[in-house]
């Protein structure tokens, strides 16, 4: 994502795609639920699938 969480970290795992997208913090193990247009716009890089 473009921006951290306020953990510190910067890497997420995608639990759940759809119409919204669901995704995980791998530091804190917060979850949050994003519409896919938004996703899209704040997605910076893909970096493992």
């Amino acid at each position: 994502m473009k921006k951290q969480h306020p953990c510190g970290s910067n890497e997420w795992e995608i639990v759940r795609i759809g119409a919204d997208i669901k995704i995980k913090c791998l530091n804190c193990g917060r979850t949050i639920l994003l519409p896919r247009i938004e996703f899209n716009k704040k997605l910076k890089k893909i970096i493992k699938l």
